[in-house]
């Protein structure tokens, strides 16, 4: 038995089946069989220590924007993490930033303060803490270009600073972080420019380019596959006749079909199943494997 009367008794908000589909991006997905909203880092550590002692799994809930949550729901405790972690603040060339900020947030606090160097991020949906997740990057550049220190809790709550690079954190849309790190907070490094004209103007260029290329005011999860070497995601959808394919209520956008979208009558296994038909056509055709840059969370329904 759990007993969750020993956090909410010290003022800790956790709540038992939270429905988490209207906390992501493609609104699907089951229940936290355990939910909270820490306010701070010292909450965290508490709640993180309640979790090692009750033996229950933790999972990180970021903005929501680049995960599929399986029908039935996660089970053990889902954290997301509170107000207080979205704090931008800087500092001379560097922007200290907590893992709940918004990756166009960081961009638009950048250009304000005449650094560059956080361009590629003002297109991108979600937060820093689940950008590292994937290393999340645009435009030839990526969080790991930017990022020069990292703080992190382990599951025993215990807080650990490191230099990304010296631990080789970082490749191409993938982080090789323990998988119980839960980021807390980052140091971003730019370049300070005389003004934010030029900032500004590539900020802009890189907008327009993604309304015209991706789909606008839809649920979507982004970019679904990453690039195999050598070649574009896209294109190999394209050529295998995924452009604007339908099922279920689960479609590969017209407009670009890397994207995977929700009409709104598909559910998480819908979407996944046109992954999963969409993988093996693309490998029947070519034989190349698309790996996904979506991140699956939870179970399937009983």
């Amino acid at each position: 038995m759990i007993d969750v009367a020993e956090l909410t008794n010290t003022g800790i908000d956790v709540k038992e089946q939270v429905k988490l589909k209207n906390k992501t991006w493609l609104g699907v997905g089951g229940a936290a069989e355990f939910y909270t909203e820490p306010k701070d880092t010292a909450e965290l550590k508490q709640i993180l220590k309640w979790a090692k002692a009750s033996s229950l799994p933790v999972t990180i809930l970021g903005a929501g924007s680049n995960i599929l949550i399986r029908d039935g729901g996660i089970e053990g405790l889902v954290i997301k993490l509170g107000k207080s972690f979205q704090s931008i603040r800087v500092e001379k060339n560097t922007l200290v930033c907590g893992a709940g900020s918004l990756l166009m947030n960081i961009s638009k606090v950048a250009a304000e303060h005449n650094l560059s160097g956080f361009e590629f991020m003002v297109g991108i949906p979600g937060s820093l803490g689940g950008g590292f997740k994937t290393n999340a990057g645009a435009y030839g550049s990526d969080l790991a270009a930017v990022t020069i220190e990292m703080r992190v809790l382990d599951s025993h709550g215990t807080e650990h600073v490191i230099d990304p690079h010296q631990k080789k954190m970082f490749s191409y849309r993938h982080c090789h972080a323990p998988t119980d790190w839960i980021f807390v907070e980052a140091t971003l490094k730019g370049k300070f420019q005389n003004d934010n004209v030029g900032i500004l103007k590539t900020m802009k260029e890189y907008t327009d380019k993604r309304k015209e290329s991706q789909p606008q005011h839809v649920r979507t999860a982004g970019s679904t596959f990453k690039n195999p070497e050598g070649y574009s995601a896209w294109k190999l959808l394209d050529k295998a006749g995924f452009r604007g394919y339908t099922k279920n209520g689960a479609q590969f956008s017209e407009k670009h079909p890397n994207f995977l979208v929700n009409t709104g009558t598909a559910n998480a296994k819908d979407l996944e199943n046109l992954i999963c038909e969409a993988q093996g056509k693309v490998y029947e055709n070519t034989g190349i494997k698309l790996d996904c840059e979506i991140r699956f969370l939870g179970k399937d329904k009983a």
